[in-house]
């Protein structure tokens, strides 16, 4: 098959959150399972270091004519590993600004157009490249007008004829809903302007657009794919995806471990594996010194890594931290997020030095080492579509501690439930008690003869891309077959 994959960020490229990760890595997974071409095609921003990464102009002068709207556009190229082309669509008006999205924490107000112009420019340059896509692989609402523009505008292209699309919803919180007359410029047949269409209580819902004109929609875990279908979860997008649940699928995203394995993590300083875990406790001693704790070998180390906002569950954590740090344990957090639980967990490491240490902010290395050094990992998240970081924790003997949501459900066995399979310790209500008794129960265990055993079952999971990209050709494959029935 001919591959697509279009995304609004891509590492090594652009990222502001996980998608960028996916974006990344899947290309590079799909390739070395061999037989199919794949490309990856993203706007070419002003943070892309183009003498950094190599880009060499393909094509200028290209008129982009979307609706009664026309905009010039140019085309660059890089490579992946050496094969994978890596396009850029560039467009200084939509995408010479400094942050991607946003600016100053608000929403540039010409969304809608900037990613209408990168959907039209990704279909005009298949064209233009003459790569003829069996499927365009689209992410989150940015890439959803792809899907949208293929069964309305471009319906009677020859070039898309067997072109079919696959849908990946990311974070279903994240729909980009607009006023219609943001893009009252693009005539899009009637019909699209029900509530059949890409209509959401007045407004447009571009997202909705992607789910309902796509062959094929996934998500980014098993569980994360049947909660979106309920109201608590939906985001009022439930009564679509109930709809079209038989063409709804949840694969697991994967990890890279060339850069999440403490056998070669270049950021810590002692690497270690399973089968030797001398280096963890060294990570460990370095960690308590990096936060100021108190060293000590036998407390153990609860460590997050996250936006410190309600929807990771940090108000639960504010909830129990005092009755946390009158207990035998110590605790480090990593993050940014809401000004009220910033200040309130600044205050709670001045208040128990020695025993919590907080950096607000965010730093890739010191990631690394907080996952190296923590005995365990919470994460009480109110809802986590896939989540990485329990997936991180695994690897390096970390042992999660996680509310059965999303990916984390998918990934974590309770030991409890099931010694042999268990990897980790869960709790299903998004509430305070029940997270606080299981981090009691890891506390237990920590000081048993089992804790070993629960670290080293972690450690030998494989949660590579691997296994993730064959389970998306298939996918891919569901979706040309249906596009040629239709």
């Amino acid at each position: 098959m001919n591959i697509l994959i279009a995304s609004s960020e891509v590492v090594p490229f652009a990222k502001t959150g996980g998608l960028a990760d996916v974006a990344g890595a899947l290309p590079k997974a799909i390739y070395k399972l061999g037989g199919n071409k794949v490309a990856v095609i993203l706007p070419n921003y002003r943070m892309i270091d183009a003498k950094k990464f190599g880009l060499e102009l393909v094509k200028e002068n290209i008129k982009i004519k979307f609706g009664t709207k026309e905009s010039e556009a140019r085309i660059f190229q890089t490579k992946i590993d050496g094969d994978i082309p890596v396009y850029f669509i560039d467009n200084p008006a939509y995408f010479d600004r400094d942050g991607l999205y946003q600016i100053s924490g608000q929403d540039y107000p010409d969304n809608a157009e900037r990613f209408a112009f990168f959907s039209a420019a990704t279909l005009e340059a298949c064209k233009i490249l003459g790569f003829k896509a069996d499927i365009i692989h689209c992410n989150d609402w940015q890439t959803a007008l792809i899907p949208v523009f293929l069964k309305s505008l471009y319906r009677e292209n020859g070039f898309f004829k067997n072109t079919a699309t696959i849908f990946t919803v990311h974070n279903i919180g994240y729909q980009g809903n607009f006023p219609f007359e943001k893009l009252s410029f693009i005539q899009f047949p009637e019909e699209f302007y029900t509530y059949r269409g890409f209509e959401f209580y007045g407004n447009m819902n571009l997202l909705k657009g992607g789910l309902i004109f796509s062959e094929i929609i996934n998500t980014v875990s098993r569980k994360y794919s049947e909660e979106i279908q309920t109201q608590e979860y939906g985001c009022g997008l439930e009564g679509v995806l109930k709809e079209r649940s038989k063409d709804l699928y949840g694969i697991l995203n994967g990890i890279d471990y060339e850069e999440w394995s403490p056998a070669k993590d270049k950021f810590i300083k002692y690497n270690f594996t399973k089968d030797n875990l001398k280096g963890k406790e060294k990570c460990k001693t370095e960690l308590q010194k990096e936060f100021d704790l108190t060293p000590d070998n036998k407390a153990p180390v609860i460590g997050l890594i996250t936006r410190i906002v309600a929807q990771k569950g940090l108000d639960l954590v504010k909830e129990v931290f005092e009755s946390l740090m009158q207990m035998k344990m110590q605790f480090v957090l990593l993050g940014t997020g809401e000004p009220d639980l910033e200040k309130f967990f600044k205050n709670a490491s001045e208040k128990y030095p020695g025993k919590a240490g907080i950096k607000i902010g965010f730093d890739n290395a010191l990631a690394h080492r907080i996952e190296a050094g923590s005995d365990m990992f919470l994460m009480p998240s109110r809802y986590e579509p896939c989540g990485l970081n329990q997936i991180y924790s695994l690897k390096y003997g970390t042992v999660p501690i996680v509310r059965a949501t999303g990916g984390l459900d998918d990934t974590i066995v309770d030991y409890e439930d099931d010694s042999e399979k268990g990897n980790g310790f869960k709790f299903a209500e998004a509430c305070a008690k029940p997270m606080f008794q299981r981090i009691k129960t890891a506390l237990k265990y920590y000081n048993s003869r089992e804790w070993k055993k629960i670290v080293q079952k972690g450690m030998k999971a494989d949660f590579s891309w691997g296994a993730s990209a064959k389970r998306y050709l298939e996918l891919y494959q569901l979706a040309v077959n249906k596009k040629r029935e239709t």
